[in-house]
């Protein structure tokens, strides 16, 4: 019996051991780089529960599949008219296309106005359709929404509808079985019953975009449900951003989608990355003075996690303001402690998050920030309505609007996609937006925690929203 002990005691080391190394050797050899709480429970779980916490690792592990390119020492940068040079210089080392002149820039104020622009982008379409989105409501929206791509299809346009496969869970296959019917092509990024086991289940895609043959572009942070566009009986419609641009950035997202669609097919991601980089398109002349902005894909298929190395480099260099509207404000320990002392060196910090979000979670996971924040000196103010827009204002110099939320997972671990607006006119708007919304909302009073309710956060913060 004692021998049996030792052995099996022998055994279960083994396997931590092994654990261990296969841990090492994702994420060091693998370049997957990780916030230190979130490899500190991958660790203590792998020691404590390895049988359960390795096979997890293994489907949920990978982070990032591209690697940093190599360049060339004495590489001169781009750094376009119009764009803060800081922010120029280090979008250009993150291997992102330059900020590029549009036609035109059109900001939905409502949801009625981003419903309008929506139906008119897919109208628009003449030879191609991309339409991506995390959520395909099965409602009034997600109906007329497809109304249109059928429409869109039977008069001989390429349709291409990207979903992802946790957040359209709830979309009846049948409804996307009528679509594939009738001519339009239909995926769903990363199945979870059909992934092979390459630690990419956890990894979703959260952007949000429509272009119209490579000229016009819809985009934001509205999912395509009734929820963010229309208010219903007893339940107004979300406070969200979208926006419109025809110009160079449509573009810009078409070749974003396309390398999407590829990998939602099973094409390895870093060969596609590299054929992406290698052949980037010759992108047509925008107007001398149109409005400036800039497309910013995070998430795994980009070495760097480029808008938390944006809002990091933004927040030391931030002289006046930083004004941020999220639906979850769960960030790392280095962007609160950037924001935090942005707030010391006499820089106006506001925060907008809902009173009560509709993810419990994040709402408790966001109290250690909030109260570390508003002890700066940070004013946060909390909106009686749900608040799912995403958006970030720096001084007078850039504007970001998007699809990432400001949490751990939007941060470091979805596929997103935000754009930069280097514009007068385009920051005003944004500016004037935030000013509404602060108005009608309440500001938030930090309360002292119990012992109980400080553990629970931490638990929630550090292995909810990081792993």
């Amino acid at each position: 019996m004692i021998r049996v002990a030792v052995l099996s005691g022998l055994g279960h080391a083994v396997f931590v051991a092994a654990g261990l190394l296969v841990y090492v050797m994702g994420t060091r050899i693998g370049h997957q780089r990780r916030h230190p709480s979130a490899a500190v429970a991958w660790v203590l779980g792998i020691v404590a529960f390895p049988y359960l916490i390795v096979p997890l690792f293994l489907l949920f592990g990978t982070r990032k599949f591209a690697r940093p390119a190599r360049r060339t020492r004495g590489q001169a940068l781009q750094v376009p008219d119009g764009a803060p040079a800081w922010a120029a210089r280090l979008l250009a080392c993150m291997e992102l296309a330059p900020a590029v002149r549009n036609r035109q820039v059109v900001l939905h104020a409502d949801g009625g106005e981003a419903l309008q622009g929506l139906l008119a982008t897919i109208a628009s379409a003449r030879h191609r359709l991309d339409v991506c989105t995390y959520v395909l409501g099965h409602d009034d929206i997600g109906r007329q929404v497809a109304q249109a791509l059928l429409a869109c299809a039977q008069r001989g346009v390429s349709v291409r509808l990207l979903v992802d496969a946790m957040g359209s869970m709830r979309t009846p296959p049948g409804m996307l079985r009528v679509l594939r019917r009738q001519g339009v092509q239909v995926r769903r990024f990363m199945p979870l019953l059909h992934n092979p086991l390459r630690g990419r289940t956890n990894l979703r895609n959260h952007r949000k975009l429509a272009v119209a043959d490579g000229l016009r572009l819809w985009s934001g942070g509205r999912n395509l449900a009734s929820e963010y566009f229309v208010d219903r009986p007893g339940r107004p419609a979300w406070i969200d951003l979208s926006y419109e641009v025809c110009g160079p950035l449509a573009e810009l997202a078409q070749v974003q989608f396309s390398t999407d669609w590829r990998v939602a097919h099973g094409l390895a991601l870093r060969k596609e990355r590299r054929a992406r980089h290698v052949h980037a398109p010759d992108l047509p002349a925008g107007p001398e003075h149109g409005p400036l902005a800039q497309w910013l894909p995070s998430g795994p298929d980009h070495a760097d996690d480029t808008v938390h190395a944006l809002l990091l480099a933004a927040a030391y260099h931030a002289q006046r303001r930083i004004v941020a509207v999220t639906p979850y404000f769960v960030p790392d320990e280095a962007l609160l402690e950037a924001w935090c002392l942005a707030c010391r060196r006499g820089v106006r910090v506001s925060l907008l998050v809902p009173a009560r979000s509709n993810h419990r979670l994040a709402d408790i996971a966001r109290e250690r920030a909030l109260r570390e924040l508003s002890a700066a000196g940070a004013q946060v103010w909390l909106s009686p309505a749900m608040v799912h827009a995403k958006a970030v204002l720096i001084d007078d110099e850039l504007a970001l609007a998007g699809s990432l939320n400001l949490d751990a997972r939007s941060l470091f671990l979805n596929y997103e996609a935000m754009t930069a607006f280097y514009g007068a006119e385009e920051l005003r708007w944004l500016s004037q937006w935030c000013v509404r919304q602060i108005a009608a909302a309440r500001p938030y009073h930090a309360r002292r925690p119990s012992l109980a309710r400080d553990i629970v956060e931490g638990v929630v913060r550090a292995v909810g929203f990081q792993l």
